[in-house]
């Protein structure tokens, strides 16, 4: 009888402490359970991310190139040299090389004629050149402000002007920019093919650079005109120039504006950054060409404007030229 009243009393006072503890571990183990689980979610969440950040590949619902790719370290890579060195040569191209000639028209003056315009006039251009040229300029020039505006004008505009005038300013100069690249291209097609036997290199032409082309207004180089074709070795510069960066513009400028080719991302950003330097060399070669047909040589924009010169120009800038058509009869005056 004793022996029953102590287990009644055991069960009655130890059981629920036991019960208690038991709970009280399994709780325990559990809420170790959860802190191991988001420990591990957490690591792997971690890793994931540095994955991505590195460029790692996974798997994503679009389909195409590198479509499991979500950082392009390379294009990160390149925006960083975008910024840094090219958007910083694009402003120097302008404002550098457009000051300096400023500097040497006050400094050393225009080309003059030595002997005067002599009033008549020697056919240089045809109708169907002047078309190429003025189609090629135009669009170049089109291009070109439109780029800068592109490359710098988040820099020299936007913190001047509303958020709705910068808006509009970007979006037109990139419209402006896609639809007149075609034009730009067929028209440099043209110029290529059909100036490129004038513009080969001869021997005279490293003459031509050791005096400055004749422009030099003072010292030892004053009233030299050396030997020249029918293109003078500073034209074949700029056609060369023209040529080679017009191609590597064309090209990387197609692969940005279409994007069925559905290219690697580091492709795309390789012709981002083949498009920028091939833009700046282009800047810089065209506020030359300009100045030396416009302002440094006297008589020079008149070929341009009509497809005629006067005589004294030719004999004195493209004397070569000037004495093979006056040997061969295809010396032609205008009426």
């Amino acid at each position: 009888m004793l022996l029953k009243s102590l287990r009644g009393l055991f069960a009655l006072l130890v059981l629920p402490l036991v019960l208690t503890l038991g709970l009280g571990l399994s709780t325990s183990a559990l809420a170790v359970d959860d802190q191991t689980s988001q420990q591990m979610a957490n690591t792997n969440d971690a890793d994931l991310w540095r994955a991505v950040q590195s460029g790692d590949s996974g798997y994503t619902t679009k389909q195409g190139v590198e479509s499991g790719v979500l950082i392009n370290v390379s294009a990160i890579e390149g925006t960083e040299i975008k910024n840094k060195y090219l958007t910083p040569a694009m402003g120097l191209a302008v404002l550098g090389v457009f000051g300096a000639f400023i500097v040497f028209y006050f400094v050393n003056g225009p080309s003059k004629l030595s002997k005067g315009y002599s009033g008549k006039m020697v056919l240089r251009w045809s109708k169907a050149d002047l078309w190429i040229h003025w189609v090629l300029a135009i669009s170049c020039l089109g291009l070109i402000f439109t780029g800068i505006n592109i490359m710098l004008g988040k820099h020299i505009l936007q913190p001047y002007v509303g958020e709705g005038v910068w808006a509009g300013l970007i979006y037109g100069s990139k419209a402006i920019h896609d639809y007149v690249g075609p034009v730009f291209i067929i028209s440099w097609i043209l110029c290529v093919v059909k100036w490129m036997p004038l513009q080969t290199f001869k021997m005279y032409d490293l003459k031509w650079f050791l005096v400055v082309g004749g422009y030099i207004n003072f010292g030892p180089f004053k009233g030299k005109h050396p030997d020249s074709g029918f293109a003078n070795a500073g034209e074949k510069m700029w056609f060369w120039t023209l040529t080679v960066f017009g191609l590597f513009i064309s090209v990387s400028g197609m692969m940005l504006v279409l994007p069925g080719l559905d290219l690697p991302r580091e492709a795309s950003f390789a012709a981002l950054l083949i498009h920028a330097i091939s833009a700046i060399i282009i800047i810089a070669f065209t506020i030359v060409h300009i100045w030396m047909a416009t302002v440094l040589s006297e008589g020079g924009m008149e070929c341009m404007k009509s497809g005629y010169c006067d005589e004294n120009w030719a004999v004195q800038h493209h004397n070569l030229w000037y004495d093979e058509i006056k040997a061969n009869g295809t010396l032609e005056y205008k009426d």
